[in-house]
This record gives C-alpha cells, structure tokens and sequence, in this order.
C-alpha cells in the first residue's frame, strides 16, 4: 500500500498545488509530485542544465524543498538549492539567468499557515502554463512516492539568488530620483520572504525606514501573510502616527504588494495599477501594451484608449499575463488581487518591485501618494466602484447558477442593458455606461465569486443585491 493513498487530493489550482501540510502536503507526495515534474522536465530539458530550488517561510518548506532536492539527485539532476526562504519573482529570475531547467517553488503565497503548496517555474522565469501543468498533471498517477535510492547520480549544492535578482532590479528603478526624496517609508515583512530583500533596497534608496515582522514566524504572527486591509492595521498605525509617505508590505512568498498612502489608506490593487501605467508612461516615458485580468478594473481601459495603447484582457491567472508579456511588448501587465510586472522585467509577478515603483512614482511626482491617486483615477475618467461577493453556495446550486447565466444570461441587470456576454473565464456581462459583472465559479469549493463595477456606489449596490437575488432564486 502506498504511504500517500491521499495522492488523489492532489490538483494542479491557478498556481501550482496547495495543501494542507500533514494531510495531503506530505513528504510522500511531495516526492510523487517531484518525480511527476522531473517527467515533464526529461521531455523538455537536458540534464546539463540545473534545476533549482527554492521555498517561502513556511513550517517545514525548507524541509520539503530538501526532499524535492534529493529526489531530484537521485534521477540525475543537478539541483541548486536557495541559502535561505526566498521570493518567488527572485527564484523566477534565476531560472532564466542561470540557465535553468526551471525553479521548483515551495509556497503557498498568501494562504493561511496550515497550507503549503509547490509550483513549477520554466526557465522563461514566468508562471508555467495549462499546457505544461497539464502534463505535470497526468504525470502524478503513476508517478512513485517511494524513498529517493540513496545513490544520486546528481548533485545537490546551495546557492545565494539574491545578488544577480537586486542587479537587475536595479537596472528598473532610478534609486537616485527616490534618494533625492528623502521618502519616511515603514514596511511590514508580515515575516515573508520579502525581509532581506525589500528593505535592502529601499536602505539603498536612501530612504528613512522602519520595518515589522522581519523574522520567520511560520503562523505569520496568528493573522495570514496577506497584504490587504486586516493583516495592514499596525502598518496603517505606524504610518499615520510618525507621518509618513508610503507604507510597504508583500505576501508570504513576496509576488504580491501592499501598499498604503500617507492618509493610511490601504490602496487597492486596481488603483495601484493605474498609479503605475501613469508614472511609467508620464515620468518613464516606457510605452507598450496593458493587460488584465476580466476581474480587473476597465479603467485601465480608459487609460490605455487614452494614451492610444492596445488593451488585452485575459483569463484570472497570472500566467496568462505572463504568457502575454512573452508575446509582445507589455507596459504593465496586472491583477486585482494584487499582482504586478512590467516592460524590461520577467513574466512574473513582483511586489518587491511594485513597492519599489510607488516609491519612485512619488519621488519623481513631488507629490503625496493620495493626490498620485486622485490624479491617475481622474486621467482615467473615473472613479468606477467595485465589489466582490463570494458566494457559498451547495455544488448543486453552484452548477445552476452557472448554467442559467451561461444558457440564459439576461439582457439587463438593475436596468442597465448587457451589451455583451463575455466566456473567457466565467460569464461576464459587459454592461452600459462601462459596467460590468462577472461570475466565476471556484474549481475547488462551492462558491461563486461575483465581481462588479460601475460608475457610482448607488448602482454598485443595486448591481449587488439584484445578482444575490437572482442567484438565490436559482437554487
């Protein structure tokens, strides 16, 4: 009998797997999900190319990545192992300037502690796409979870990313614009792999810092590494209280931001990329395409007609960004849910990074972020208001409510007409006015997430309760 008869649990999400640590994240099946990759990795790579390694701040992550690496060695491998937990935008990176057959990443980003989760990283230094989790995928039925021989034919040495990952950052960002600011910055770690990284550059920028949660703690201090408003209130606090202008935090594996004004208010994501399209193309002068998710704010689009820019809009997932930015010359490529890259940077999201550029945003501006934000959102031809419901609802239920809208999807919703019915990811019913609603189901749990904008937060409540409402009744 096999010692992981749990291995079925084990499904590919947006962004690798993710699971439980101790019922289905075990050691057996992390070797059963290894040797799966090294599968894939015999049909795309030759043996003389390395394999690394590297892994967040989770409990046992380092654990499981030495596992990986001994597995690994054992097929042949050459594997590079980080000297310590690590961002995944840097092990991203080093997949591609190292030559890499790709990274091995052990995270579970912003999920709660119990969780960790490994995702495969090409060496083109972006998310791995359907194609190759796919085949990653039906790798793992027959993929063995036994003990590695003890007997490599590999090696396993350790390696620093660090140095050659903040070279290149710095060749992004004007580190003397910001030093001439002389910018008050306070950082929140939320104990991530950011520390070490984050706070050295901005040390660098010549910027007057304080920092938070700068050590492993791997119940992320009792809260989640999420860098949204309730993990956010000491970081808000500290900003308010010592006046500062910019208040900086990440997720637990460091590719998502946080970002607070001098106001202490937490900035959502789509605001901060509408920040930045605007300082990369008024103080910059970079220019490209943007791309976003459906879930995404459409002010982006404004911003792009403006600007005379091509908008793309693409399924929720990173690495469909990535995939994009592959393809063409991207400006900015983002999500709502709070991840980002640019022009001349890897396909992959970076909050180290996008901190950094609100940092330069403001010092290049002269400006408090607050007023950067009303001018971007203004430049836009905004505000437009949003909302996300999350919906718990029976399977059953889930599989009606998609069924109706997909079949029958309505002609109007709270009396603005639907002039379009999007089927990328989800339904998504663009509206008038520059509304629009969108529905998608969760591929794991009984729950449908509802976005929605509009143009004002009379209509976004309306919006709201007559989808609840019709989704009620479909039950």
């Amino acid at each position: 009998m096999s010692a992981s008869s749990n291995s079925g649990k084990i499904k590919f999400g947006t962004d690798g797997w993710r699971g439980i640590i101790a019922d289905d994240f075990t050691f057996p099946n992390v070797r059963k999900v290894t040797r799966a990759i090294a599968s894939y990795l015999e049909t795309a790579y030759s043996k003389d190319r390395p394999v690394l390694i590297a892994y967040d701040t989770r409990f046992l992550a380092d654990q499981f990545a030495q596992t990986a690496a001994q597995v690994l060695a054992d097929l042949g491998w050459n594997v590079k192992i980080t000297d310590r937990d690590c961002p995944t935008p840097v092990i991203a990176y080093n997949a591609r300037h190292l030559n890499s057959a790709g990274a091995l990443m052990f995270t579970a980003s912003h999920n709660p502690a119990p969780y960790c989760g490994i995702k495969y990283i090409p060496d083109y230094a972006g998310p791995a796409t359907p194609e190759i989790t796919d085949t990653i995928v039906a790798n793992i039925e027959s993929a063995s979870d036994e003990l590695p021989s003890g007997k490599p034919s590999g090696s396993i040495s350790t390696f620093d990313p660090k140095p050659d990952y903040l070279q290149f950052i710095y060749t992004l960002l004007d580190l003397e614009k910001i030093k001439s600011a002389q910018l008050k910055v306070k950082y929140d770690a939320l104990y991530s792999t950011s520390r070490g990284y984050l706070d050295e550059v901005l040390l660098e920028s010549g910027v007057q810092l304080e920092s938070f949660h700068t050590w492993r703690d791997v119940l992320f201090g009792g809260g989640m590494p999420e860098p949204k408003g309730e993990q956010l209130v000491e970081l808000v606090e500290a900003v308010r209280n010592d006046h500062a202008d910019l208040g900086l935090a990440t997720d637990g594996d460091s590719d998502r931001f946080g970002i607070v004004d001098e106001l202490g208010n937490v900035l959502t994501p789509n605001t901060v990329l509408l920040v930045l399209a605007r300082h990369l193309i008024k103080n910059k002068g970079k220019t490209g395409a943007i791309v976003r998710t459906v879930a995404t704010t459409h002010l982006l689009d404004n911003f792009a007609a403006k600007y005379g820019l091509t908008i793309y809009e693409t399924p929720v997932g990173f690495k469909y960004i990535g995939e994009k930015m592959r393809e063409t010359a991207v400006l900015i490529g983002g999500e709502e849910s709070g991840g980002l890259s640019i022009i001349g940077h890897i396909p992959e999201k970076d909050g180290v990074l996008a901190d950094m550029l609100i940092a330069e945003a403001i010092a290049y501006e002269g400006k408090p972020l607050s007023q950067l934000v009303k001018e971007a959102i203004a430049e836009a031809d905004g505000p437009l208001y949003n909302d996300r419901l999350d919906l718990h609802l029976t399977e059953a239920h889930k599989n009606a409510v998609i069924d109706s809208f997909t079949k029958n999807p309505p002609s109007e919703v709270a009396g603005i007409k639907v002039k379009e019915v999007g089927r990328k990811d989800g339904i998504k019913l663009y509206l008038e006015e520059g509304s629009w609603v969108l529905l998608r189901p969760s591929g794991t749990e009984p729950l449908v997430r509802v976005y929605l904008e509009t143009n004002s937060q009379q209509k976004l409540t309306q919006l709201a309760q007559e989808l609840e409402s019709a989704i009620a009744k479909l039950g």
